[in-house]
């Protein structure tokens, strides 16, 4: 029987931080029930694509669905040392999700570091007291608040800076599930973000939950991990919500929607520089 599982974080890294920052102060918003309920009916929809497909034995790592050519170049930029990346959109009954007054964001990544393990890999990111040192500047504080075996919860502070500084605190619960030897797979679902006002200043508060920016509202992410090719693949597919964005400022629209493809490359990059260091042990 297949274990099952809630979401995964650290990397909640990647989308969360990729969403936090806007090149103007954007005036406060207020998160709706339609927005929500929108942004959930779309992840769960592809939660369900993620079991089936582990019901079904369909390739485990996403880039083993493409095409044979597009398969051989994602490899070959793997096998360079880059991250491959692409966004993605979930259809329902062949039809869009609309989601009012909100921006679902979609990306997926992966990236193959010689080498390692799968047992490593799991321990850099699983050891959450120290993201805010290996995934520094994105995340400035970590904490696990509990943890049962493979269950984690964990508390977890993202600043991105552009022009103006957003601080997002976040609390995430995280489940890892362990297939065989060679693969796992982890989930992360964010519980509670607040956006920080005067961060780190003695005025410093959180803003109610849903009414403030708009620059995260939620974030779901899902995590796979593959050791073979003298190696170990990470994937990471990050789905977040975010506030609209007025027609007149399309351009901001723009900029957000990018900030998550570069806050992915970026987590992805970064645990691949930390695992491709010889282990503690190696280096002694």
């Amino acid at each position: 029987m297949r274990a099952r599982s809630h979401f995964h974080p650290s990397i909640a890294l990647l989308a969360c931080a990729a969403i936090l920052a806007s090149p103007v102060a954007a005036p406060a918003v207020e998160l709706k029930k339609d927005t929500l309920a929108a942004f959930q009916r779309y992840a769960h929809a592809r939660e369900a694509q993620l079991d089936q497909g582990l019901k079904d034995d369909s390739p485990f790592l996403w880039v083993d669905t493409l095409s044979k050519g597009r398969r051989r170049d994602a490899y070959a930029q793997m096998k360079h040392g880059e991250v491959f990346i692409e966004r993605l959109k979930m259809l329902v009954d062949g039809k869009e999700i609309d989601c009012p007054d909100g921006l679902i964001h979609h990306w997926i990544g992966t990236v193959f570091i010689p080498g390692t393990t799968l047992e490593r890999t799991l321990a850099l990111l699983q050891d959450y007291d120290h993201h805010a040192t290996n995934f520094a500047p994105e995340v400035i504080a970590s904490k696990t608040l509990e943890r049962d075996g493979d269950h984690f919860k964990i508390y977890m502070r993202f600043v991105k800076k552009k022009v103006v500084t957003v601080v997002e605190d976040t609390w995430q619960d995280v489940q890892y599930v362990h297939l065989d030897s060679t693969r796992a797979y982890s989930r992360a679902l964010t519980t509670r973000v607040q956006e920080v006002e005067n961060a780190g200043k003695r005025d410093e508060r959180l803003k109610p939950p849903g009414k403030d920016g708009g620059f995260l509202w939620n974030l779901y992410t899902y995590w796979r991990f593959e050791e073979r090719d003298g190696g170990v693949y990470i994937q990471c597919e990050a789905i977040s919500l975010t506030r609209d964005v007025p027609f007149l400022l399309a351009w901001l629209r723009r900029f957000i929607t990018s900030v998550p493809k570069e806050s992915l490359v970026f987590t992805l990059g970064t645990a691949r520089n930390l695992l491709s260091r010889p282990a503690p042990a190696e280096s002694r």
